[in-house]
């Protein structure tokens, strides 16, 4: 199923031997997400503005965050949600990837660090997320953004927290052009055929999926939280509409189509593509894997169209 090159790279993958993450602590598993997060990433683009600060999340915790801009003008902003299971992943591993993103698609991109688990458990990273996305929001004037020309974006866990801010913003009254879902979370149990399918990978597989919820829910009812699953979610009517791309061997694929289903069952505008051999995280394997350039190239366009930079 996998194409030539994504076969090389999972080919080279086990032949390097690391352990599983699922194997480790977490604090190994986040060194180990660090180190190996950019070996087949694209070259960095080079952008106007790349600038740190906080954002003050409910409890008074400082969530650093990242801006990426294209240019000093009042841009559109994308706020994203790096992935790693909410358990391992920061801004520094998915660095190029915003900046491919507001390079491409001319527009701004806020990428949090939310709080991660074990030491933070649900729904602290959702709620880190909202607090995030009201902050951009409210304050982007003072960041030097257009607040009223909001997207919402992430891979994995991020897609995930990514599409429960988008249910949040409907029902807050933010106005969101677009939510950009790379390969999105959105079931409360590994029950579909492609989680069988992909049980024992390649990359993610289930023992790995298991370990990093392991790390995040407190109890199992909270795998039924729409929260944590967003295809739980009571109803997704007037929700921002989405751009999705999903990797065709990938655990996850069935869950991301099923949530396109949801959405576009209550009438909102999807555009969904399923990229063909390759697995999940593709889109940080640009140097390697082309889909990866086409996911970034179709992803900016899909922020181009919706937020008009």
């Amino acid at each position: 199923m996998l194409t030539p090159k994504m076969a090389s790279v999972v080919e080279r993958m086990a032949r390097a031997g690391h352990p599983s993450m699922a194997t480790l602590t977490a604090a190994e598993a986040k060194a180990a997400y660090e180190k190996g997060a950019g070996v087949l990433e694209v070259p960095k683009p080079a952008l106007a503005r790349i600038e740190d600060f906080t954002i003050a999340a409910r409890d008074g915790f400082a969530l650093p965050a990242r801006l990426y801009a294209p240019s000093d003008a009042a841009l559109p902003v994308l706020v994203y949600f790096h992935g790693g299971g909410f358990t391992v992943g920061s801004i520094a591993t998915h660095d190029t990837l915003c900046r491919v993103l507001a390079s491409r698609s001319g527009c701004a991109v806020v990428s949090i660090d939310y709080r991660l688990a074990p030491e933070h458990k649900f729904p602290t990273a959702s709620d880190d997320a909202w607090d995030a996305v009201q902050f951009v929001a409210r304050e982007a004037a003072s960041l030097g953004l257009d607040g009223g020309r909001l997207a919402l974006g992430g891979d994995s866990a991020g897609g995930t927290l990514a599409a429960v801010c988008a249910v949040m913003a409907r029902d807050a009254g933010v106005p969101v052009a677009l939510q950009l879902l790379f390969y999105p979370g959105t079931t409360a149990h590994q029950d579909t055929a492609s989680h069988e399918r992909f049980a024992c990978g390649p990359l993610l597989d289930e023992a790995l999926i298991s370990w990093f919820f392991g790390q995040y829910v407190r109890s199992p009812a909270d795998r039924d939280d729409w929260r944590f699953a967003p295809l739980n979610a009571e109803d997704v009517d007037d929700v921002a509409p989405a751009w999705i791309g999903l990797a065709e061997a990938d655990p996850l694929v069935d869950e991301g189509i099923a949530y396109a289903d949801k959405l576009r069952a209550a009438g909102v505008p999807v555009d969904l593509e399923i990229y063909r051999g390759v697995i999940h995280e593709f889109v940080k394997m640009g140097r390697a894997v082309p889909e990866a350039l086409q996911a970034h190239a179709d992803a900016a366009n899909a922020l181009k169209e919706a937020l008009n930079p």
